[in-house]
């Protein structure tokens, strides 16, 4: 029974520094990156971190009513998101972060 306890107490001490230490893993994700023209008309000027672009991209979607009704999951491009899509009429939102990092260096 004491055996149990302990392994209990190991587990729970493990989790605490897991949680502990999230903040610090995502710096990666906050390096500010170059972005490219077609993007920037979009976004605005960079660098930018990838989250905010991400973010940016999102407000620019919902102010001109470019998700799509039906699937909102799908999104349907206007002139400049097109220039980011590469020409595409209608992306998906997994398709649409990977378009997007092409144009993130």
């Amino acid at each position: 029974m004491a055996k149990k306890a302990v392994t209990k107490a190991k587990a729970k001490a493990k989790t605490k520094t897991k949680a502990k230490g999230k903040g610090k893993g995502g710096s990666a994700f906050m390096k500010p990156l170059t972005v490219s023209s077609e993007l920037a008309a979009v976004v605005g000027k960079g660098p930018l971190p990838r989250s905010e672009v991400v973010k940016k991209l999102w407000v620019y979607i919902k102010k001109n009513g470019l998700q799509d009704e039906k699937n909102k999951r799908n999104i349907n491009a206007d002139e400049k998101l097109k220039a980011v899509f590469a020409g595409k009429k209608t992306v998906n939102m997994f398709e649409m972060t990977k378009l997007v990092s092409k144009h993130l260096s």
